[in-house]
This record gives structure tokens, C-alpha cells and sequence, in this order.
């Protein structure tokens, strides 16, 4: 309910709150608990996404599922996977990126090539059949199973029992479950030292590119083969450092990095439709992880510029 309260269908929900957990509980207890439909709609963040909302109820159960779950499978994923987890992030991942930078190239004494690779459609292409094998793996229960059963196939996409809902609690906990195959596969069996995950995207440093090119068929193979998953043609690339990799919104190099033109264009564009101190505020935020003084100072002066404006536009 934390920042929903205004919201009508948690309203709805919260005047018979005790009634509603409790005719929950009791579907749970005699496995007659059915998950709800979804309310789908779009955002573009930046790219056009499809969203798909689940029912109070099933949330209030997303919650739960997430919260005995989560410390348990967390234990069970390797170091270099980032992607909602405590204690991790887009911002641990890019100091564990440029870490890794400086021991392959040494200090940048020697060429650093990366491999960066991208899982096309990544959610709506999760097969739902092996993930509930794979948590079958996990939790003998059958109790545990049979619920994360009616949670995983509650939702439909173009296929029959492929996807998971992009806005389900549940989805960012499974997805790292399923994905934990992969790097499980890319640490223990591949070996690969320097590589680090951040949901869908991957990227693989080394100074032998040419190793780096043959890895690319054996990921390939796993992903297609073991997950029913395929690499975005469009967005596998092999780079040096040096050159500067786009890498969770920002362009990195071995001594700095910049913030994404594109990401750079929408947040002034944003600035501009929505000049309020918050906003100002997160995005110095988010700039003072990168070397963006020049934007800084853009973005304050902007800032000061409209604040003055407003001042004068009220004395009026």
C-alpha cells in the first residue's frame, strides 16, 4: 500500500481488508486459489514497454511468494549477477565493470576487448514449462510448487506457456532463477572470469578477442538449447574499452565515462516539460556517478533559470 493509497482499487481492497486476506488464506489452504487477469498498458522507459498489472490480491500474494523466497534463492546466484537484488544495482554493477577493466587491460597497459550481448524479448520469450522445472529443482514442496505454478502460468502471451508479466513482483525474482542457469553455465562450465549480468544484458571482458568470438556460439547454443532463449542479432558487438562500450546508460571508458547521448537528450527534453526541484535533485543524482560536470552545471543553471522565471511570473 506504501505510495498506492490514493489509488481506487487498493482503496477498494483495504475496506475489507481482514475479509479479503482471509477468503485468501482459505483459497490457499484448500488449493482452490485462482490468480486474477491482468490490466495491461504501455510505458515508454525509454523504449516502448508493455506493462501488465495484476489484481490487489494477487499482488498482496506476490509480496509474500517474494519475500519467503527471495533471501533463499539469493544464496544460490553467483556474485556478478546484479539485476534486483539487495546490496547490488545498476551502480555496483558499473564499479564491478570498470574494475574488471583495469585488471584486464593492467592498468591500461594492454588492449581490453569486451563482448556485450543483449537476449531478445527477454520476458515474453521465458518459457514457462522450464522454469517450473527448474524451480522443481529448488523446493520439493508440492504446497510451494503448486502455487508458484498458478502464479507462473497466470499469465498468456503470444505462445502457450511462454512469458512472464513485465509489473509482477514475482517475474523480477523468476527471471533471476531462470537466468541463474546461464551463469551458472558461463562461471562453472565456460569459466569465464571476467563477466558480469544485469537482467537481460551481459557483457564478457578479456584481452584475446578472439576468444571472446568464439564464445559467442557456445552462449548461443546454451541460451536456445537449455532456456528457449536467443541472442538479439542487433545488439552483439565486440569493442575495446579503449573505444568506449554503452553499457547500463552510460559509455564507458577506462579512466571515465559519460552519460548516453540518448539518455543525456531525454532528460533535458524532461527538464524542460517538468522543471521541479525533485527532479533536478535525482538527476544531479544520477549524474554525479559519471564525469558530467559540464552537464551539471547545465542542468543547475537551467534549473536557476526557471526558479527565477516562476519568482517573477508570481510578483507579477
Amino acid at each position: 500500500m506504501r505510495g498506492k493509497r490514493k489509488r481506487k482499487d487498493v482503496q477498494e481492497f483495504q475496506l475489507k481488508l481482514l475479509d479479503n486476506i482471509f477468503d485468501l488464506h482459505n483459497d490457499l489452504v484448500t488449493k482452490t486459489y485462482k490468480h486474477g487477469g491482468y490490466y495491461a498498458f504501455n510505458i515508454n522507459d525509454p523504449k516502448p514497454r508493455n506493462i501488465h498489472k495484476a489484481t490487489v490480491r494477487d499482488r498482496l500474494l506476490h509480496h509474500a511468494i517474494y519475500r519467503k523466497l527471495y533471501p533463499f534463492f539469493d544464496h544460490t546466484f553467483v556474485s556478478d549477477s546484479f539485476s534486483c537484488r539487495l546490496n547490488k544495482g545498476t551502480h555496483r554493477a558499473i564499479h564491478r565493470f570498470i574494475s574488471f577493466g583495469h585488471k584486464v587491460s593492467q592498468n591500461n597497459t594492454r588492449t581490453c576487448w569486451i563482448l556485450k550481448c543483449d537476449v531478445k524479448k527477454f520476458f515474453a520469450s521465458i518459457d514457462q514449462r522450464v522454469l517450473l522445472k527448474i524451480l522443481g529443482l529448488y523446493i520439493p514442496g508440492g504446497d510451494i510448487n503448486w502455487l508458484l505454478g498458478q502464479v507462473v502460468s497466470s499469465f498468456k502471451s503470444v505462445k502457450e506457456m511462454v512469458g512472464l508479466p513485465l509489473g509482477n513482483l514475482t517475474s523480477q525474482l523468476l527471471v533471476n532463477i531462470y537466468m541463474n542457469e546461464f551463469d551458472q553455465f558461463m562461471k562453472h562450465k565456460i569459466r569465464t572470469k571476467y563477466y558480469i549480468r544485469y537482467a537481460d544484458d551481459f557483457v564478457i571482458l578479456s584481452h584475446d578477442r578472439a576468444y571472446l568470438q568464439s564464445l559467442i556460439q557456445h552462449i548461443s547454443n546454451f541460451l536456445e538449447q537449455n532456456l528457449g532463449l536467443s541472442l538479439h542479432p542487433d545488439k552483439v558487438f565486440i569493442k575495446t574499452l579503449a573505444s568506449g562500450v554503452d553499457f547500463l546508460g552510460w559509455v564507458h571508458f577506462l579512466d571515465h565515462r559519460v552519460l548516453r547521448t540518448a539518455t543525456k537528450n531525454r532528460m533535458m527534453k524532461h527538464m524542460k516539460e517538468n522543471p521541479k526541484p525533485e527532479a533536478t535533485v535525482s538527476y544531479l543524482g544520477m549524474l554525479s556517478h559519471g564525469n558530467t560536470y559540464k552537464l551539471q552545471n547545465m542542468l543547475k543553471s537551467f534549473h536557476t533559470q526557471n526558479d527565477s522565471n516562476s519568482r517573477r511570473k508570481s510578483s507579477a
